[in-house]
């Protein structure tokens, strides 16, 4: 395997925010890693990049261990963190230039890789502009090419399409795609469609813990006993009163007029939920069962813990 974690932990004061977590992630696949805002996604990716160390636990990088052998492990990997450092005076040549020269790469073989990068990133009609002169999405490609341009066993992206807009998206998503052919891609999101679109295997973290660590298909099946149930009325209704019964194990407002129910059972169990409703004396003008999506799932898991 090209990247190993193996019980990281990291503790901030009384806080852990990586709590003793094991995963793998090979070469020639994209993993995505998921999780709410606060799960540890970033805290991990900033070890497995030398960033700050771990409080206990390892990580390995190409056989390389990030605390015994940090500049070994720099060497394997191309890192494009959440807030794209880039720096805003420099030309995009110039800035590749300069990234490339960080890496110890000069003369003819640093200049092909350049134009390389621009080529593979779409750089070329912003390639003699400042970066600070380009938008979001040229900025977000720039910052590819910086974490390529050594050519890295590893790519490590922290929400690599943040703020982008649709068309943005979908070219990154390439991009990342045509890398992924012959590297190890770990991407951390929160946006379900990047996952569907772009993943081979899926780890899932909340409060510093893996919740699953499967391809897509499994993570679709991991909870075929669990049905979500929508109903709509033409008033507002009692939420406490549908978690009173045996068979949800939650129910929560969507907006308006419009909840849901997670039904634990394999029983049908709409009958009894309108018969209910009918005797409080609700209106209801729609009841559906919702198909399992990832993102349904990903909310059962990460409302777990």
């Amino acid at each position: 395997m090209s990247v190993l974690v193996k019980d990281l932990v990291k503790i901030y004061g009384t806080q852990r925010a990586v709590d003793g977590i094991t995963f793998t992630a090979n070469k020639g696949q994209i993993t995505g890693f998921l999780g709410p805002n606060g799960a540890g996604k970033s805290t991990t990716m900033k070890i497995a990049t030398c960033f700050i160390p771990p409080s206990a636990g390892k990580v390995e990088v190409c056989g390389y261990d990030v605390e015994a052998s940090p500049i070994e492990v720099r060497r394997q990997i191309g890192y494009l963190p959440e807030h794209n450092p880039l720096y805003l005076d420099m030309y995009v040549q110039e800035y590749l230039q300069f990234t490339g020269g960080l890496y110890g790469m000069k003369g003819v073989h640093l200049q092909k890789r350049i134009a390389e990068m621009i080529d593979l990133c779409g750089l070329g009609v912003e390639q003699y502009k400042k970066l600070g002169a380009l938008s979001k999405g040229y900025r977000q490609r720039a910052g590819l090419a910086q974490a390529l341009i050594h050519d890295p066993q590893v790519l490590i992206l922290d929400e690599p399409t943040t703020g982008l807009d649709p068309n943005q998206i979908l070219e990154i998503r390439k991009v990342i795609k045509t890398i992924a052919k012959d590297k190890t891609v770990i991407f951390s999101t929160h946006i379900m469609q990047e996952v569907q679109a772009l993943c081979d295997q899926v780890i899932i973290i909340n409060k510093g813990k893996i919740v699953a660590d499967k391809t897509i298909a499994e993570i679709r099946n991991l909870n075929t006993a669990i049905k979500i149930i929508r109903l709509e009325f033409t008033e507002t209704v009692d939420i406490p009163f549908f978690k009173s019964f045996d068979y949800v194990s939650d129910a929560r407002h969507v907006q308006g007029n419009i909840y849901e129910l997670v039904v634990t059972t394999d029983a049908d169990t709409r009958p009894l939920i309108f018969k209910a409703c009918a005797e409080k004396g609700w209106t209801l003008i729609e009841m559906k069962i919702e198909e399992q999506s990832l993102e349904s799932v990903f909310r059962e898991l990460t409302s777990k813990i």
